[in-house]
């Protein structure tokens, strides 16, 4: 199990002066990013694939075999967003039969992949409540998202942000919706701080991490460490980034804080 976080010129920077260690870092597809990236640490790379948006001709094929021939990235993730204005479906819906058409659509996406990769080298990420995506209700419950996994047989990419999120907006305690998920599939782990935003009315992801994200990657770290859920490849912490929209989220001394802290979870070097 290995540690990653974001690339930023933030985190190379601590990197390069010693104050900080980790493992790899998670890029997007572009190849600047990755070669800076490569300089100091090896690179895997998330994509922006959508299940449910039908964007795999978009991000392109190449695309996806270079990063797989060319980079660390082990897996394949496709994001569970389908936009429910495509089929007609509102966010708050809770209605089985028009479940039953997002799961097809996502389908239609997931399967692809798992036909020219396989399905062990395709993982699926649970999607967070944010209805500027547009992402239904239905989308983010536990037993939908079991669904998928189960009918794909590909693994789980688990959010803990987005899962602190959608349990948020669901009303329902975060490690009871973790535990209803098909962690049995777990392959990746990602982990960034929530923030309660008053303009939004909801958690927003992506900023430093709070007692109560620690609270739950500790106790997500203690199931995969006693053997309850099977060791993913990566930890990821998801703070940090590149241009304007990273500037606030991406502070240099909170990537000095948080990311020794995950590294010592990650590799188990706690004060005993």
């Amino acid at each position: 199990m290995k540690l990653a976080v974001n690339y930023s010129p933030q985190a190379a920077a601590l990197l390069d002066a010693g104050a900080v260690t980790f493992d790899l870092y998670k890029c997007t597809e572009w190849p600047e990013m990755i070669d800076a990236a490569r300089r100091q640490r090896p690179p895997y790379v998330h994509l922006p694939l959508m299940a449910g948006r039908a964007n795999i001709e978009q991000v392109g094929w190449d695309t996806i075999y270079r990063v797989l021939d060319t980079t660390a990235t082990p897996f394949i993730n496709t994001h569970l967003a389908p936009r429910g204005a495509d089929f007609g479906v509102a966010l708050d819906s809770t209605d089985a039969d028009q479940g039953d058409v997002l799961l097809d659509a996502m389908l239609r996406d997931i399967f692809p992949l798992v036909e020219r990769l396989g399905a062990e080298r395709v993982v699926l990420e649970n999607a967070n409540w944010d209805p500027n995506y547009d992402i239904p209700q239905l989308v983010i419950a536990p037993a939908f998202i079991r669904r998928v996994v189960e009918a794909s047989g590909c693994g789980l990419l688990l959010d803990l942000a987005h899962a602190r999120m959608a349990a948020a907006y669901l009303g329902i305690d975060d490690r009871d919706y973790i535990g209803q998920l098909p962690v049995s599939r777990l392959r990746e782990l990602h982990v960034s701080g929530t923030h309660y935003d008053p303009d939004e009315r909801r958690l927003v992801d992506h900023f430093p991490m709070t007692d109560d994200d620690w609270v739950l990657a500790e106790w997500a770290l203690e199931r995969i460490r006693c053997g309850d859920w099977p060791q993913p490849a990566f930890v990821t912490l998801e703070y940090g980034g590149t241009g304007p929209a990273f500037a606030r989220r991406s502070e240099a001394p909170v990537l000095a804080s948080d990311l020794p802290r995950l590294y010592n979870l990650v590799h188990d070097r706690r004060a005993h």
